[in-house]
């Protein structure tokens, strides 16, 4: 444990050692259910890869750098936040102090590095891309018209993490890594969408912004559907059942994405666009044989 460690835990702890961070609120901090949904697809392709007892440091990676990224986010945000009203945001609704997010996005930060050269240099590199990509959308660019820019290059860079840092050491699939961009591009557009008028009100104009509610979804849902297509058309083989059944799964999960969001369910449509993302992840592991 570093000295830095021991500093921070002894701020942050009661006399007795017990720690006096509210974790509930640090966890929602952290953007928990795309940086769980993100290091849980990450590591599945991983161990369908091949990696083994690898996929641990691709997951423990991943989860690093998605924590970070999470805490910088909300940590940058706070007084946008503020400014719009978002109870949901553990810092704005005073749940959390700006600087213990601020000090768990470094250590997850620092934290990352080791992690990400357990798959070596050239992985390691990638990975680095792919964080810092995530870091310049929340510093400056989710504002401007090149918001999209980030999730296709950080979200297409995870397939390559995880190929380059095996054994062979081989870059992935194209389908893989176009896919993962398509993915993430997909993302972004839905997951701005509850969000969007409040956004505007404190200055934020990103890409979906300029779209506004309905193209962003058709954009969105379009993307995602990509993604599958795909994977699904991707390599000389034909589909088994197996892929046929995830193929169709995620065609319905995309309709549902568009059905939530036309009936006003907006966060229901994001969690529906993660649960597309997996059946699509899914789609790709059941035809890695083929696509390798």
């Amino acid at each position: 444990m570093t000295n830095a460690v021991r500093s921070w835990l002894a701020t942050h702890s009661c006399p007795d050692g017990t720690p006096t961070v509210p974790l509930i609120p640090l966890a929602r901090a952290s953007h928990i259910q795309p940086t769980v949904a993100v290091t849980a697809f990450t590591t599945a392709i991983a161990i369908g890869a091949g990696r083994r007892w690898g996929a641990v440091s691709v997951g423990s990676a991943v989860l690093a750098g998605q924590l970070a990224v999470g805490w910088s986010n909300d940590y940058l945000d706070r007084d946008r936040d503020r400014m719009g009203g978002r109870a949901d945001k553990p810092i704005a609704a005073g749940e959390i102090t700006a600087e213990v997010v601020r000090n768990c996005a470094a250590l997850a930060a620092l934290g990352c590095v080791p992690l990400s050269l357990l798959s070596g240099w050239r992985a390691a590199g990638v990975h680095g891309v792919a964080v810092g990509a995530a870091f310049g959308y929340n510093a400056f660019l989710k504002g401007t018209l090149a918001s999209v820019a980030p999730y296709v290059v950080a979200f297409g860079a995870l397939p390559a993490f995880v190929t380059l840092g095996g054994r062979s050491g081989h870059r992935p699939p194209r389908a893989a890594t176009v896919a993962a961009a398509l993915m993430g591009a997909g993302a972004h557009f839905i997951n701005v969408l509850p969000d969007l008028e409040t956004d505007s009100s404190t200055g934020v104009r990103g890409l979906p912004h300029r779209f506004g509610s309905t193209g962003s979804l058709l954009v969105g849902v379009a993307l995602l559907g990509s993604a599958t297509a795909v994977v699904a058309r991707a390599g000389d083989a034909p589909l088994r059942r197996i892929s046929r059944i995830f193929a169709g799964s995620a065609a319905v999960s995309v309709g549902g994405v568009l059905a939530a969001a036309v009936t006003g369910r907006k966060r229901a449509s994001w969690s529906l666009a993660l649960g597309t993302s997996a059946l699509t992840v899914a789609l790709y592991l059941s035809r890695s044989e083929f696509l390798s």
